[in-house]
């Protein structure tokens, strides 16, 4: 069934918690942050099937692939499940953006966002990915949310550190998106 009528009131429930929390919750508007980004990347997935673009040998697709099965076990972890981001998968996202960082000119400025098509979508998407990490420090550092299943409430510091670089990430796959498209990147000129 495709809707429950559980919450007309306002009102949802997350993995570990007998009580419905407000849709308004810290926790709930966390949720939607990363459901945001993740709904965002499947176009930045499908947009880039199209080319052959990679990095360390791995295509962009395969790339957010990962990134959105990794959003929902953030996701999981948010609403008290013990599922948890584990130090490879940061180490994994760091080693992308340093790979990035190798094929890209050096970048010592911000960049209007533009360019190519897919470029465009993964600077949104960046920034989608930011707001989402802010929902989340929040919750992190307001503990309100559901206990997990040892009594504890606070986000692993892996999450943290994951949702920290996958904005990095997301910035770098623009940038090559650019630059593997021949487009020169416009900095702003703060006049």
């Amino acid at each position: 069934m495709l809707y429950t009528r559980a919450g007309d009131k306002g009102t949802t429930k997350t993995f570990a918690c007998d009580q419905r929390i407000s849709k308004s919750s810290a926790v709930a508007e966390a949720l939607g942050s990363l459901d945001e980004v993740n709904s965002f990347l499947g176009l930045c997935k499908v947009r880039s099937e199209a080319l052959s673009y990679k990095l360390k040998a791995v295509s962009f697709p395969k790339i957010v692939h990962g990134i959105q099965q990794n959003l929902f076990i953030v996701q999981a972890e948010l609403a008290g499940s013990p599922k948890k981001i584990e130090k490879k998968k940061v180490k994994e996202v760091e080693a992308f953006v340093d790979a990035a960082e190798k094929e890209l000119p050096p970048i010592k400025t911000f960049f209007i966002s533009g360019g190519t098509e897919l470029a465009s979508f993964f600077d949104v998407s960046r920034t989608l990915a930011r707001r989402a990490e802010r929902r989340v420090v929040a919750v992190s550092e307001s503990f309100n949310m559901p206990l997990d299943k040892e009594g504890k409430q606070k986000i692993g510091p892996e999450t943290l550190a994951y949702l920290n670089r996958l904005s990095s990430l997301l910035y770098a796959l623009a940038r090559l998106s650019n630059h593997f498209g021949g487009i020169k990147e416009q900095p702003p000129n703060y006049k």
